[in-house]
């Protein structure tokens, strides 16, 4: 760090963060398995870009968050998309450059990106 604006800059990107993943009246919720396994497999890239692509687009009824064992430890890292009628969609072996498209396709546009999905990854 080197003056205080920056320190300032790292202070207001922690803020959103935080306010993506505190969102109590959020109609989609974004739950991003972060268990030892998830860890390991590479979530917390995931977790990131998600969290980086709502803030960037302003996605203020979206709540992105982390979990525990979601208890498919080969698929991981697994990312679950819960929408405002309670419909699951589980996404599997994630990565930052798949996560980019769950949010524009299925978090934006509503349309779940179904070769990235539980069913079609049990290869």
């Amino acid at each position: 760090m080197k003056s205080l604006a920056e320190l300032q800059a790292i202070r207001d990107r922690a803020k959103m963060a935080v306010n993506v993943r505190e969102n109590s009246e959020a109609k989609t919720r974004v739950l991003v398995g972060m268990a030892t396994c998830g860890i390991a497999a590479g979530a917390r890239p995931v977790l990131t870009t998600i969290s980086d692509e709502v803030n960037k687009r302003e996605l203020h009824d979206v709540l992105v968050t982390q979990t525990g064992c979601i208890g498919i430890c080969q698929f991981e890292p697994i990312v679950e998309v819960i929408d405002e009628n309670g419909t699951k969609t589980t996404y599997v072996k994630m990565t930052p450059e798949k996560a980019l498209r769950v949010v524009n396709d299925h978090i934006v546009n509503g349309n779940v990106v179904t070769e990235y999905t539980v069913g079609a990854n049990q290869k």
